[in-house]
């Protein structure tokens, strides 16, 4: 029987974010586990979430002096609800915290068995079905059209390409730096990639790499990126409208989108939120796992070791560090 512990830490938000997101913003702690109450569970967290909405919960939404609350994947050390005993293997919303509490119907049996238990929180879970959603579902690329994906080697983007890919469309990634750019072709199978760091501006380049224009893309980024795409959209083109990720820091004016471009060509742009369609998770599972061990779908997780630095590797999130998912391992597997 494992031990149970009697005491937490916790990493809170201690200060608002005004600008790009700081280290300083947080402060860790150590707090008091309470006795499990009818239908609870106590979680040994071993996999911490670094994902970027959460910047956007930081300036309204988390609670100043309260953990931050993201996915995990733990460990069941102790329960107090028939569902779950002793030892399995669980992901939910957990939080920056070394143990969680957690109502058990907010929980998600892991199946080890199905490959690494970090992709419960990324590619076989709702990362993984927030790129198929929008790539498959509203975007929707027929053989040989053109998709163009921003944040293309992310933990989002990198899915929704090669979804694309299986499905027989040219595809084409925006990433920041040579080395991204490298990793889209080299290692995700675009079949051209483009370094929006670049000095050539971004509309020319994209004429460059899509001279046939572009007929489907997945937006995680919004701003100026957005807006070059949308002046080589062809007509009836598709938008799946997954992020804004370069307004999530409040650093300059969000730039207004070209919709008059946008109503010339018929293009139709959907956002859309991913728990709205949770209960499509099992099924995607189903048709993931495959894809993942055969091989026809890879994935990068950047993994970065320990509880303290989990503050340092969210913020290297806004910094461009990460291929992939961030994630962060603050215990062992058992």
């Amino acid at each position: 029987m494992s031990t149970i512990p009697s005491e937490k830490q916790c990493i809170l938000l201690v200060r608002r974010p005004e600008a790009m997101v700081e280290e300083s913003c947080f402060s860790s702690v150590s707090r008091k586990i309470a006795p499990l109450q009818a239908g609870e569970v106590l979680v040994r967290n071993i996999y911490l979430s670094c994902d970027p909405y959460l910047r956007l919960r930081m300036t309204e939404g988390f609670e100043l002096g309260e953990p931050i609350v993201a996915r995990a994947v733990g460990e069941v050390v102790s329960s107090a609800d028939p569902r779950f005993s002793e030892g399995d293997l669980v992901w939910g919303f957990l939080g920056w915290e070394t143990y969680t509490t957690a109502r058990a119907e907010s929980l998600f049996l892991v199946d080890p068995e199905l490959g690494p238990v970090t992709h419960a929180i990324s590619v076989r879970g709702m990362i993984g079905l927030t790129a198929w959603l929008g790539m498959l579902d509203i975007g929707a690329p027929l053989p040989g059209e053109t998709v163009v994906v921003s944040s293309a080697v992310g933990a989002v983007g990198s899915v929704a390409g090669q979804l694309a890919r299986l499905a027989g469309a040219r595809v084409v990634g925006i990433a920041g730096g040579s080395k991204k750019v490298r990793h889209a072709i080299d290692v995700l199978g675009y079949d051209d990639a483009i370094d929006y760091r670049a000095e050539v501006p971004l509309a020319e380049a994209l004429a460059a790499a899509c001279p046939d224009g572009i007929d489907v893309y997945f937006d995680n980024v919004g701003g100026s990126v957005l807006n070059a795409v949308i002046s080589q959209l062809n007509m009836r083109s598709r938008l799946a409208m997954c992020g804004n990720v370069s307004q999530y820091n409040n650093e300059g004016a969000d730039e207004g989108i070209g919709l008059s471009q946008m109503l010339g060509r018929q293009a139709t742009m959907t956002w859309f939120a991913i728990n709205d369609h949770m209960h499509r998770l099992p099924e995607f599972v189903t048709r993931m796992a495959p894809l993942i061990a055969s091989g026809r779908i890879v994935y990068q997780e950047h993994v970065t070791q320990g509880f303290d630095n989990v503050p340092g590797a969210f913020c290297g999130l806004f910094r461009g560090e990460n291929l992939g998912k961030r994630l962060v391992q603050i215990s062992d597997i058992p």
